[in-house]
Formats: C-alpha cells, sequence, structure tokens
C-alpha cells in the first residue's frame, strides 16, 4: 500500500463502523424508540448501526424504525414480506452490515445492551470469534421467570449439548457478538429453523468457535407480547433434527411424512366413528374420513411444515386445501398403481409393494404441495 492510500485508510479510520446491531422484531413498535435510545447510551463513544429487520409487522414496527431512521442514519430496516422465522431475519440482517462485528439482541428489551462494548472489545481483541451473553454463568440470572420456564430452559440445554461443538452454559441465549467474517462464512450453511440463532451458528461451524461468555440478567418485558408458545418449543427440536438427522432425511420431508401418519389415525378414528359408531355407509365413512383426514393434514402442514411460508386469510386458505386435495388424490392413486404394479407384475411381497406405494405417494405429495400448495405465494 502506498503511503497516499495509507494515509486515506488511516485518515478514515476515525470514522469506520466498528459494529451493527440486528434487531429481530415482530410487533415491537412501542420498544423501537427505547431500544435505540438504550443503545445510543450503552455504545457512546463507538461507531455503530442498528438494523432492524421486521417480518412485516401488523402494527407498524418497520414504519416507526423507518422514522427513527430520517433523523439518524444509524438506524436501518429491513422489512421482509412474506417470510417469517427469528433466525432467518437474523441471517439477513448478519449479512447486509459492512461491520467487521455483527451483535444479536432482541427488540423486546430483555437483553443487557450495556455488554455490547465490553463484547465489542473482547472480539477486537483477536481472541474471538463469539461473544455471549449469558444468564447461567456466575453474575447471571434469569429475573422472574417461574419455576416452569427454567426448567424447560434446562431441558433445552441439555438437549442442545448432543449436538453442539462447544461445552456452553447458555446455548439458547438470543443475545451474542460474533465476528461478520465467521457469521459470513457460515451463512450457506445455516439451516434457518427456528428461533435459535446462535445454536445453527454454533452446530454449523466445522471447527469449534472460540467464545467466551458474560453474565446478564434477563429483564422482564414491558411492552408487547412474548412470542414464547408451543410452536417455537417444537420448532427447537426441529432445529435439534435438523443438526443430528437433516443430512439423511430433509426435517421438511419427515415433519410432513410425520403429519401423514397422524392423518392416517385420524382416517381411522373417524371411519370407525362414522362406519361403527352413527351406522353410516362404509361409503360415505370412508369419504368422511378421508376429508377429515386430508383437512387435518393441510392445517396442520401450515402451521408447522411451512410455517414460514404459511397461508393466511380465508382466500389462500381456500386455495391452498383445494390444491392440497387435488395434489394429495393424483398420489393416492399413484400410491395405489404403483404398489398393484409391484405386487402383480414384479411379484413383490405385499407389504413391501405397498411400502414403496406409499413412499412414492408421500413423496408425490410434498413435491407437488411445496410447490403449488405453499409455494405460489
Amino acid at each position: 500500500m502506498s503511503p497516499v492510500e495509507l494515509d486515506a485508510v488511516q485518515g478514515a479510520g476515525a470514522d469506520t463502523l466498528e459494529i451493527a446491531v440486528v434487531i429481530p422484531t415482530f410487533n415491537e413498535k412501542a420498544n423501537v424508540a427505547a431500544l435505540i435510545a438504550k443503545l445510543d447510551q450503552a455504545l457512546a463513544g463507538r461507531r455503530w448501526e442498528a438494523i432492524f429487520v421486521d417480518d412485516d409487522s401488523p402494527d407498524g414496527t418497520a414504519e416507526a424504525a423507518r422514522v427513527l431512521g430520517r433523523s439518524d442514519m444509524r438506524v436501518r430496516v429491513i422489512q421482509r414480506i412474506g417470510r417469517r422465522g427469528l433466525s432467518s431475519a437474523c441471517i439477513e440482517g448478519l449479512c447486509a452490515t459492512a461491520a467487521p462485528v455483527v451483535a444479536v439482541i432482541d427488540g423486546d428489551l430483555q437483553h443487557d445492551e450495556t455488554l455490547l462494548p465490553k463484547m465489542l472489545d473482547l472480539l477486537q481483541a483477536g481472541d474471538h470469534d463469539v461473544v455471549i451473553g449469558s444468564r447461567f454463568v456466575s453474575g447471571g440470572g434469569t429475573g422472574d421467570w417461574d419455576r416452569d420456564r427454567v426448567a424447560k430452559s434446562a431441558l433445552a440445554t441439555r438437549l442442545s449439548r448432543r449436538v453442539l461443538k462447544a461445552d456452553l452454559s447458555d446455548p439458547m441465549s438470543g443475545f451474542f457478538a460474533i465476528r461478520t467474517d465467521v457469521a459470513r462464512a457460515l451463512a450457506p450453511r445455516l439451516s434457518a429453523i427456528g428461533f435459535k440463532i446462535l445454536l445453527d451458528l454454533l452446530t454449523a461451524a466445522p471447527e469449534p468457535l472460540r467464545f467466551a461468555e458474560l453474565p446478564y440478567t434477563f429483564r422482564c418485558r414491558t411492552e408487547g407480547e412474548s412470542k414464547l408458545d408451543h410452536v417455537v418449543a417444537l420448532e427447537y427440536l426441529i432445529a435439534l433434527y435438523d443438526r443430528m438427522f437433516g443430512r439423511f432425511v430433509p426435517v421438511r420431508f419427515a415433519m410432513f411424512s410425520a403429519i401423514g401418519v397422524l392423518g392416517i389415525g385420524v382416517h381411522m378414528a373417524v371411519l370407525s366413528a362414522l362406519f361403527l359408531g352413527i351406522g353410516t355407509s362404509f361409503l360415505v365413512g370412508q369419504i368422511g374420513a378421508t376429508l377429515a383426514a386430508l383437512t387435518m393434514n393441510f392445517f396442520l402442514n401450515n402451521a408447522l411444515t411451512y410455517r414460514d411460508r404459511r397461508l393466511k386469510g380465508w382466500r389462500q386458505l381456500a386455495d391452498g386445501w383445494v390444491s392440497f386435495a387435488l395434489i394429495c388424490s393424483v398420489g393416492a392413486i399413484a400410491n395405489v398403481g404403483i404398489a398393484a404394479f409391484m405386487h402383480d407384475v414384479r411379484n413383490d411381497a405385499w407389504a413391501v409393494s405397498a411400502m414403496i406405494g406409499v413412499l412414492v405417494g408421500a413423496v408425490w405429495n410434498y413435491a407437488l404441495s411445496s410447490r403449488f400448495t405453499w409455494g405460489r405465494y
């Protein structure tokens, strides 16, 4: 580098961006201004930017952030249309900054933003790849969590150790900072499933990441509503499955198939109730059972398998149900046809023929519904 180029770089150093704070949001309008004020105080003297990655919140979170951004150029907004999920939002934010360090913090004010300067200092020193805010090291705490939530978190932590490459006290933390070059290198390996992006990053790394944990006490939410629900817990289990077995059977196909098996149980239960219980004809019972199982499969897949693409509103749901029913009807024909061919022409055992037919039908239903039912919007 020539002396002129060196002087130019050193002269620009005073204004060089040091850290980006990625804030995934959904319905956090009431917390936007307060969080920026807290970041401004915590990162005083540091060069930072905040990137709100909003999943098209109906409460106007993205617009609230844009209003701040008009007068404060450190505030940026990514408004995602038709995409949902905390992990995928974080990935987009991680890849959208030029800062050498990026932090992830929730938009609900429950994380301790005063740790950010220390996280930045540790990463700038060059001895760590990621610095994690921990509730479970000495000095940290879970605040006003009840015993049930503490127990669930402890269970999730124990489960995560089966896939982790590091002995963390709080692998479920959603508050951390990471070198941006590390995050970008790992991005193609990330599953983007669920709410635990840190776990995704740690398990995607081909070599264990160098980490440090800093204690903090989890705060109580003061505005908005908690996003924790049973579906979030299920997404966590799905993320663990993906890391352990996803390379063998893709997680979406596994979920689609599991729901299909559950549908068989519903079919038989409804058929029994109509045919044996009420006394309808077998044909009427079979039609009712088929419609019940198909409808349950459609709504469960919409809520779980395709949660990130789920259909909303009566028009999308009606169109989706019709396309799903048509696809599954063709899948059923393929199932029966393939099974009959294998049994009659190849003389395969009936059980083997039936299983091949089921597999062909399942693959057909999954592939076509992914494209035409949940891939159109």
